[in-house]
């Protein structure tokens, strides 16, 4: 399967759909659920870390899986890895056939974590502050552009502002959760611009051609991103923060929720691997940081597991200071 950046935004359907699947289980298909044989000492628990598809989370599944192969100290034999989407990774982590998942982006897997909230946790923190929303080059918007001036979403009612970003806001896929919730804010806001949902890689090369030739464009973006680190872009102002509830009737004039990502972990882990569940607990990686992994990726077209062998030779202090 191909790693992406992105298929964490959970559309509704997969919250119903984690019900449903509680009579099927993990028995997803191969586009759904991979197994890959682990390794380790073989003295220790065994256990299975839950691996979803975005390159982020990737790559932190790896990285888990070196530290526990490299650090016979923390109890843990052998370690497998499995690549699930979030609602059987969620029937697993209950079921006990995933004892660890990395990237639990709060808050769209939020119904998933109450939903197991007898039989897991969230230990650690990995990173917050992942903002998403809508962008524009800054050249754009810089003195001299062509929407300087522009500073936030609600100026985009007006037609002269709508005219200067190209009149659309280019999206990602239809089933995202955060696609949804655009075409609720263009119409919350009564903005004058259109809805240009695709795909993440259309969004992507539209940006790259829009740079290319010095055109506005305007996107749904999000973080951690590669983006970010390839282009100077800018982010439209919120004028409403959003707050519970937005999305859910008639309030859809207001921001799209800010990220956080943690570890979730089973929480009889802590009996049968204390000293790497204590791990988990300090594992930390910055949103900065993430995102240069993700660009590191993009630019070499490594694999995941590539990019975490290099991150873990050169953070070994770091991972040290974890297992103290």
């Amino acid at each position: 399967m191909p790693f992406t950046t992105r298929t964490r935004r959970v559309a509704p359907a997969l919250i119903c759909a984690f019900l449903l699947m509680v009579a099927s289980a993990c028995g997803a298909s191969n586009s759904q659920s991979e197994q890959s044989a682990g390794g380790g000492s073989g003295k220790g628990e065994a256990i299975t870390i839950g691996q979803f598809s975005w390159t982020g989370a990737a790559v932190q599944t790896q990285i888990l899986k070196l530290i526990a192969e490299q650090h016979p100290e923390l109890g843990v034999g052998s370690v497998d890895t499995k690549q699930l989407d979030p609602a059987p990774g969620w029937i697993g982590m209950q079921k006990g056939d995933i004892d660890v998942m990395p990237e639990v982006n709060l808050p769209n897997q939020q119904p998933f974590v109450d939903k197991a909230k007898s039989e897991t946790s969230l230990v650690s923190k990995t990173y917050g502050g992942a903002t998403q929303g809508w962008f524009v080059p800054k050249y754009l918007v810089s003195k001299g552009g062509a929407a300087e001036g522009l500073t936030s979403v609600d100026q985009l009612k007006d037609k002269k502002w709508a005219d200067a970003v190209g009149g659309k806001l280019y999206d990602s896929d239809a089933g995202w959760v955060t696609t949804k919730q655009n075409d609720k804010r263009i119409k919350g806001f009564n903005l004058a611009i259109t809805h240009s949902p695709s795909s993440e890689a259309a969004t992507l090369a539209q940006i790259k051609r829009s740079y290319q030739r010095k055109e506005p464009v305007l996107a749904y973006l999000y973080h951690p991103h590669w983006v970010f680190e390839k282009y100077d872009l800018v982010q439209l102002k919120e004028p409403k923060p959003y707050q519970t509830g937005c999305f859910e009737g008639s309030e859809n004039d207001c921001a799209i929720p800010t990220l956080s990502a943690y570890v979730g972990a089973r929480k009889d882990l802590k009996e049968r691997a204390p000293k790497y569940y204590a791990m988990l607990q300090k594992f930390n990686i910055s949103l900065t940081d993430v995102e240069k992994l993700l660009a590191q990726q993009q630019d070499s077209n490594a694999s995941p597991e590539k990019i975490a062998k290099e991150w873990v030779a050169a953070n070994q202090s770091t991972i040290d200071s974890w297992i103290k």
